[in-house]
């Protein structure tokens, strides 16, 4: 792995480690998945820059210097972490350097499956399908003591669309959240780094979307304030929020 020689001079950045695109179809009207996590973040103190991950195992490719990362948030995807790529590997590996040296982070979805992927976990295909729609999480006990989660309710509603989940959370890891469908909803790592499952940057109209699109399930959509709000939340704990 390497890094790129930035100027020591410079602000540390919360960086969106873009491991996607969501539908074509969305993408006019609303942005990308980067856009919609730079909403969820609200107003910065500090710079937000995009890394594009499927660049990662690239000879060009270059990590930024660890003084210039605030925080990591890491996107959704339609790929598959079981597909075990170069790139997905790439990522996985600068990760665990993140999560070992304390670095905030942030995997969301198919970032979450990475997280759980790259630090010891078991990752892969649901045994009860699909979870789609605007769903209900439940939060452990653990969750109370937790620097994102203890302002939540015990349940609330939150934007699900996955195959995937991870199946065993890596090895320490302290459970946040789970339904009757997932067993794994959230969990969080040392002091620092936290896998949600559910989409906190997603509105009702993203999710509306994906249910569109998808036609499988019946499902719905509908507002999520609770789960939006961990994304605020995040930036003020890697000291980015400027509200």
């Amino acid at each position: 792995m390497t890094t790129a020689d930035f100027s020591p001079e410079r602000t540390a950045a919360l960086w969106i480690l873009k491991t996607g695109s969501t539908l074509p179809e969305l993408v006019p009207a609303q942005g990308d998945f980067e856009d919609w996590v730079r909403t969820g973040l609200g107003p910065l103190e500090c710079p937000l820059r995009v890394l594009q991950a499927d660049q990662a195992a690239a000879p060009q490719f270059h990590w930024p210097h660890w003084s210039q990362v605030a925080g990591i948030v890491i996107t959704g995807s339609h790929a598959m972490v079981t597909d075990e790529l170069p790139w997905m590997q790439a990522c996985a590996a600068w990760l665990r350097a993140a999560v070992d040296r304390g670095v905030p982070v942030l995997g969301i979805c198919f970032g979450h499956q990475l997280l759980g992927h790259a630090l010891g976990g078991v990752v892969g295909p649901n045994p009860r399908g699909l979870e789609l729609g605007t769903v209900t999480v439940e939060a452990t006990p653990a969750a109370a003591a937790d620097p994102l989660w203890h302002a939540l309710p015990p349940a609330f509603a939150a934007n699900a669309v996955h195959y995937q989940s991870v199946l065993q959370p890596p090895p320490g890891a302290v459970l946040l959240a789970r339904n009757a469908h997932e067993g794994v909803h959230a969990f969080r790592m040392g002091a620092a780094c936290w896998g949600v499952q559910f989409h906190p940057e997603f509105n009702a109209q993203a999710m509306q979307g994906y249910i569109a699109h998808l036609k499988s399930a019946p499902a719905l959509a509908g507002p999520t304030p609770d789960a939006a709000s961990l994304l605020a939340r995040f930036a003020v704990y890697a000291g980015c929020s400027a509200s």
